[in-house]
């Protein structure tokens, strides 16, 4: 279902004091104390009297991993059509204005869900945290509402209107580090491949790979990668971790962190990015109704 005509013209002509009360909602959101929720993983060494005496953690390469993120997405193309999830992060937006934690659920049709692997994605998502976004939710398509985000605010002033907005636009952007149909698993490993194959003859990169590392009430691997000095360039990182889920061959979260600042009370990492998927269920079966405005079981005016 697409807005007509009419509708869309509407929609471009929307009134300069709701876009202005959007703009002033945005900034009202943003805290310039907000607090970094997300540290460099402690690893826990196993009892003295553990019966498996074999390492946990062995040292890798940036050739293994891309391999595994390979493996991954050969694994989705094959057979991951659909999912649900409650998709957790904290990142930095391109200005670098560290954002607060938002936790949402989520609901995605892959494009792997063809024999061609180019099926139009489709996402709709829930916030539930902050407390300032909980209950907003929107759908994006690429085949539907002539590829504008749906978005139902929670706010007074705009919870009587759905949102039309271009997915790329200033107010879909504000605070986000990257557009709505780059959200999900597919994503993250193929962004993964892409830096991992800008690094792959990198001396100054040390990997390192723990089995059994639980994340979600499941036993992974967690992967460390480590630079010995700062690299340069966008996806610079002093530190990514990556949580890969063997047996379902899927990596269900991605953390990089910058370089401390010495002029900093501390030596913390400061966090560049951090995504988790938690309570992750495949091929459940979405519908188009999954991502229509008009399910009743959403609140989309």
């Amino acid at each position: 279902m697409a807005p007509s005509k009419s509708r869309r013209g509407w929609v471009l002509l929307i009134p300069a004091l709701l876009v202005g009360t959007v703009a002033f909602a945005s900034v009202m959101r943003s805290k310039p104390d907000v607090r970094q929720d997300v540290a460099p993983t402690i690893m826990q060494e196993p009892a003295d009297d553990a019966t498996d005496q074999t390492p946990r953690t062995r040292q890798s390469s940036i050739a293994e991993v891309l391999e595994l993120a390979d493996r991954a997405l050969a694994s989705m193309d094959d057979s991951l059509e659909d999912y649900t999830a409650r998709f957790i992060k904290q990142d930095r937006s391109e200005s670098g204005v560290l954002n607060e934690r938002s936790e949402m659920e989520v609901k995605i049709q892959t494009r792997h869900r063809n024999e061609t692997n180019d099926a139009p994605i489709r996402i709709y998502l829930k916030f539930l945290a902050p407390e300032a976004t909980a209950g907003r939710e929107v759908i994006w398509g690429k085949d539907l509402y002539d590829g504008q985000m749906a978005v139902h605010e929670v706010t007074v002033l705009l919870s009587w209107k759905t949102l039309w907005l271009d997915p790329t636009g200033m107010l879909a952007m504000a605070g986000q580090r990257y557009p709505i149909y780059e959200i999900g698993i597919t994503g993250l490993v193929e962004k993964l491949i892409e830096r991992g194959q800008k690094d792959l003859d990198n001396p100054d990169v040390t990997v390192t790979i723990t089995r059994d590392h639980e994340f979600d009430g499941r036993m992974c691997d967690l992967i460390k990668a480590q630079r010995s000095q700062p690299g340069g360039g966008e996806d610079d990182f002093s530190l990514a971790e990556i949580v890969y889920d063997p047996e379902r061959l899927l990596i269900l979260s991605y953390r990089s962190f910058g370089w401390p600042d010495p002029d900093a009370p501390d030596d913390q990492l400061p966090l560049v990015e951090s995504y988790e998927y938690r309570d992750l269920k495949t091929n459940v079966g979405l519908t188009d109704k999954d991502f229509d405005i008009t399910n009743e079981s959403y609140t989309f005016p």
